[in-house]
């Protein structure tokens, strides 16, 4: 998980603290949304972001985050369905991104199921510590169909 997200490879003791409370002042001001996953039986199984909504731009990136038990059954596809829809409905969005890791398959087998295509890769992008990665870029646009 570390690998293919933002989350720090060495958490600071008040990390999980200040990322809960970036996601809570970002949701008071439209520019984030966090969600939990949960099963029907209320079992934890990951989470669902808005990473980034630029309301002037009617757009935003989504992520995600499923925990190894729950993975290879559908979680993080519907995930990313739900998260696009509601972005389109609630957040009147024209364009919503994804951002994953060239090297990420799995990732980018949920994006394609999702109804995203992949637009291109930006070379060698910088995205937390003093890592940097070639990141695909997968987009939707309100009124696509979502596969």
């Amino acid at each position: 998980m570390r690998r293919y997200t933002r989350v720090p490879t060495k958490p600071a003791d008040d990390f999980v603290t200040t990322w809960l409370r970036t996601y809570v002042e970002g949701g008071r001001e439209g520019t984030r949304a966090g969600f939990a996953i949960e099963s029907h039986a209320g079992e934890f199984l990951g989470i669902g972001l808005f990473v980034r909504i630029e309301r002037e731009g009617r757009q935003g990136e989504i992520g995600y985050i499923v925990g190894r038990a729950a993975r290879g059954r559908g979680v993080a596809t519907r995930t990313v369905r739900l998260l696009t829809e509601w972005g389109f409905a609630e957040l009147a969005l024209e364009r919503i991104e994804l951002w994953i890791d060239a090297s990420n398959g799995a990732s980018e087998g949920v994006a394609a199921r999702a109804g995203y295509r992949r637009e291109g890769v930006l070379r060698s992008v910088w995205f937390k510590e003093d890592l940097r990665s070639d990141f695909g870029v997968w987009s939707r646009l309100r009124g696509e169909a979502g596969v």
